[in-house]
């Protein structure tokens, strides 16, 4: 059996081969899906991709041999979905090693906004000393989440000790056990952007909640509130969320961006009211583990002949983002 792995250059890419050369001995690792390597694109049975590259369906149609696609992120946007099921080829993600990860990073963001941290310490490096702020406490907040699937349940666990009222919507509710443990109470999608003073976003990409965040939407959010998007830049409209934000009515932390890296000459870098992260929300060194661990887990199971793990590819992409 004939396997890429396709890594950008930026990674320890002789580590991961060694790590992953150990339990699949022969693995052909490139840069690019259809980069020349040890065998020919059209003999490839399986396929390991990162969130960094694209496949497109005109790739896919060069790998005749394809049959498995791992994923060793959450998001699997970038693959060409149709063509994997026209196909009869298997797509895996994997979404359980980061889940703790980004939702630890969205309470960060959020007390980050709230307190006005990143202000503050630019005002210290000045060697500026403020004797008073306008920042704000988190406790007796409403936090909505978009998009209960397994990171947005563990932003709830984690906001459970903040004393805040959680509310959620889904396409999929959740069980009234689960409910129950985490605190959560649904809400209609409308409903929800109108009473929470914090929302964060938890879904995938797909036709049915791309720009779900349009300038409609939006301007039902509170005077005031807080958006923050450590899932896919394409949810929301950013034109509209830019307007929102610069006119001082809306706060925003972002993680994504619709090109990446963005163009940093975007007015939203310098408006107030503004957090930035480089799309490293669900990367800590931890993390990195555990999504090498676990692809390497998931490939070894279909090489032995079992069923995949996290398969998306035998159902409508509808799926919830973590």
């Amino acid at each position: 059996m004939k396997i890429r792995a396709v890594i950008p250059g930026f990674l320890p890419v002789e580590e991961i081969k060694r790590r992953v050369g150990a339990l699949l001995p022969g693995v052909d690792v490139v840069d690019e899906p259809l980069a020349p390597g040890l065998y020919p694109p059209s003999e490839i049975d399986v396929l390991i991709l990162t969130t960094f590259h694209d496949l497109p369906a005109d790739a896919i149609q060069h790998m005749t041999a394809l049959k498995f696609i791992q994923v060793a992120s959450t998001g699997y946007n970038r693959v060409a979905l149709d063509a994997c099921r026209s196909r009869g080829i298997m797509l895996s993600n994997i979404p359980v090693a980061n889940s703790k990860t980004v939702a630890e990073h969205v309470v960060l963001m959020i007390l980050a906004l709230l307190r006005n941290l990143t202000t503050m310490d630019a005002d210290l490096r000045r060697g500026e000393w403020p004797m008073l702020t306008d920042s704000h406490d988190l406790a007796g907040r409403t936090v909505g989440i978009l998009g209960l699937g397994r990171i947005g349940k563990e932003l709830a666990a984690r906001l459970l000790p903040f004393e805040v009222a959680v509310v959620y919507y889904d396409v999929v509710r959740a069980s009234p056990e689960d409910e129950g443990r985490l605190g959560v109470t649904y809400l209609p999608l409308e409903e929800l952007l109108s009473q929470s003073d914090i929302i964060s976003l938890h879904l995938p990409l797909t036709e049915a909640t791309r720009a779900l965040l349009n300038a409609d939407r939006l301007k039902l959010m509170k005077d005031g509130a807080m958006l923050i998007n450590t899932a896919r830049a394409e949810l929301v409209d950013l034109e509209a969320l830019r307007k929102e934000v610069k006119n001082g009515r809306l706060y925003a932390g972002l993680d994504v961006f619709p090109t990446e890296p963005p163009d940093f000459s975007d007015e939203l870098f310098a408006t107030p009211g503004t957090l930035f992260t480089p799309h490293l929300a669900g990367v800590t060194m931890e993390a990195q583990a555990r999504f090498l661990q676990e692809t390497v887990k998931n490939v070894l199971r279909y090489v032995q002949g079992k069923e995949p793990l996290y398969r998306v590819d035998n159902g409508p992409s509808v799926g919830k983002q973590g």
